[in-house]
């Protein structure tokens, strides 16, 4: 039996963000959307600016189905990091919340994710076939 907790998440994630990339044309970078940082104490926007969007989704996604139901706030705090204040001491600091948010909002159109009430996030019957699919297939391999 293979499911996402038994598939190593890298895997998982690069083999998701490619099916999301191909199969689901409702997940799209936003336009301008190489040019944003993911948060705000980061120098600058991610290096793989091409296929960002579809690991974000992706890593979402796995988070969703592992963390779920969850909100906005807390994959801002997991997305974060330090922020570094020089010569002081170093604090944590949330990720952007647009991407997330667009991220989720996306994939709730693509029939992936449903709101819960009063919740947060949780995985749709659709997007847990999708991901135990996928996760099967790495399996097989």
């Amino acid at each position: 039996m293979s499911n996402i907790f038994v598939v190593p998440a890298d895997s998982l994630i690069q083999a998701i963000a490619q099916k999301l990339k191909d199969d689901f044309p409702e997940v799209t970078p936003p336009e301008g959307s190489q040019f944003w940082k993911t948060a705000f104490f980061k120098d600058l926007a991610p290096i793989d600016s091409e296929n960002f969007w579809y690991i974000r989704c992706a890593s979402i996604l796995r988070k969703v189905k592992k963390n779920g139901p969850i909100g906005v706030n807390k994959l801002r705090k997991a997305y974060g990091g330090k922020n570094r204040k020089g010569p002081s001491k170093n604090h944590s600091a949330k990720g952007a919340g647009k991407i997330i948010r667009v991220a989720l909002q996306q994939l709730e159109n693509s029939k992936l994710l449903a709101k819960s009430e009063r919740k947060g996030r949780v995985v749709s019957p659709e997007g847990t076939s999708f991901l135990e699919r996928t996760a099967h297939s790495i399996m097989r391999k």
